[in-house]
């Protein structure tokens, strides 16, 4: 297939304002990352229009622009350095973002790459990069990156994908109703995984049953004969569940599930692998994985290189002594669970968690938080720093050692001082928090914690 413009135009209904040799290798929505061989595709935002940016682009080498019709102009698209004459490609589509989905359904549908899509209230995007080391040394495969789980990163992940790429594994974000079958149209996923569902986004949609319909969209839209990858016996799914789907479940009593000693068994089948990692929720993610890669007929084995996206149980040394599990991505209560379980169950000479708060619960917020610091005053915790006005009810249900602090950088502060050899300290709070900072150096003081 050659990607030019006729085919950008015929794909999404737009039509070639101007032409341009060759064809694009990605399509990016941000002027500062356009160069050779990316198509510039400008969206319209709440604040600023992207087209309007479109220029920009193509002066910084840009194969094309996808743009809306008042975009594509010459007056529009000529700058004092560049006029359009002497510009890249050029496609005029009536609603960008709707031409980026089309682009990238025809993309999808011409590579024929068996398709997985991955959504859950937790543990998706790790899921997501479990399963892609189990099928790398199978198939050509090409998944996510980071983030990219919405109606703009899934489109832009597809488009990227090398033309003799095998297997797409995409995660698949939401926050209310109707997302998830807005990317499950865009993908047309051969197999769906649901990693589990849980009290996430309650502030938008009120109940976790609510939840899982949005998340059983999934499942909802599948096309008849395809893969279905579940939780063994959730209650909110079964609502949900086909008939018309191959079903494969995971967790314990499913078919695919953790054995006594750690192992990894498919219906009674043990399956050979040689893990990095040992958490109860990764291997629970594991069995999720396996599942779709058996749906899809590969049977892996053997050591499992996974590189997990970043801010998600990344281990960090500190020069003290102290070990940081920096994942501080994203929480809800399940997340948080399985975190602190973990520390727990680590070897250490004391544990301590910095917990920023659980966005999105609803009313109530609170009383999630306060169950969090209950079981972490039930699992020995040794020391809570609460990180924010809305974290305070953690340490309203710990009666161990706790300090609230207001601001990341204040807990790193602290750590410093309160941190000893041989200490090991989970960080963990919603994505809003911005508990990254904890790990990063204060500019007044010049040093990193």
């Amino acid at each position: 297939m050659k990607r030019d413009a006729n085919w950008i135009a015929e794909a999404t209904g737009g039509r070639v304002v101007q032409d341009a040799p060759g064809e694009f290798t990605r399509a990016v929505i941000d002027s500062r990352e356009a160069g050779p061989g990316t198509l510039f595709v400008g969206l319209p935002g709440a604040t600023a229009d992207g087209g309007a940016f479109a220029p920009k682009a193509l002066e910084n080498g840009a194969w094309g622009v996808m743009v809306a019709e008042d975009n594509a102009t010459a007056d529009a698209l000529s700058t004092v350095h560049r006029p359009l004459s002497t510009g890249g490609a050029v496609i005029a589509v009536k609603r960008p973002l709707k031409a980026l989905h089309a682009l990238a359904r025809s993309y999808r549908r011409e590579l024929k790459a068996t398709t997985i899509g991955i959504t859950g209230s937790t543990g998706k995007t790790s899921t997501k990069d479990i399963l892609t080391a189990l099928l790398r040394p199978h198939l050509k495969t090409h998944s996510s990156r980071e983030n990219f789980n919405t109606e703009i990163g899934l489109p832009l992940t597809i488009l990227e994908a090398p033309n003799d790429t095998e297997a797409l594994v995409l995660e698949m974000a939401m926050r209310g109703e109707g997302q998830i079958a807005e990317l499950v149209a865009i993908a047309e996923p051969d197999v769906g995984v649901i990693v589990n569902v849980g009290p996430v986004h309650l502030e938008l949609l009120g109940t976790v049953e609510r939840v899982a319909a949005a998340k059983a969209e999934l499942i909802r839209d599948l096309e008849p004969g395809s893969g279905c990858v579940v939780p063994y016996g959730d209650r909110y799914l079964e609502p949900h569940l086909r008939g018309d789907l191959e079903r494969l479940t995971f967790g314990p009593g499913g078919d695919v599930q953790v054995t006594d000693d750690g192992a990894i068994e498919l219906r009674g089948e043990r399956i050979d692998l040689e893990l990095p990692y040992n958490q109860p929720h990764n291997l629970l993610n594991t069995c999720a994985a396996v599942a779709a890669a058996s749906l899809i007929g590969v049977h892996p084995s053997g050591r499992v290189d996974v590189r997990f996206s970043s801010l998600r149980g990344e281990v960090v040394e500190l020069g003290s002594g102290v070990e940081v599990v920096n994942d501080c991505y994203n929480a809800n209560p399940m997340s948080m669970r399985a975190a602190l379980d973990h520390l727990a169950g680590s070897p250490a000479e004391r544990r301590i968690a910095i917990l920023g708060t659980m966005a999105e619960l609803g009313p109530d917020a609170e009383r999630y938080h306060r169950e969090i610091g209950a079981h972490a005053r039930g699992l020995g915790i040794d020391v809570l720093i609460t990180v924010g006005e809305a974290a305070l009810p953690y340490a309203e249900a710990f009666d161990g050692e706790r300090y609230p602090v207001a601001t990341p950088e204040e807990a790193g502060a602290l750590l410093e001082e309160i941190a000893r050899p041989g200490d090991r300290v989970l960080v963990k709070g919603s994505r809003s928090v911005g508990l990254e900072r904890v790990l990063q150096p204060d500019p007044a003081a010049g040093v990193a914690p």
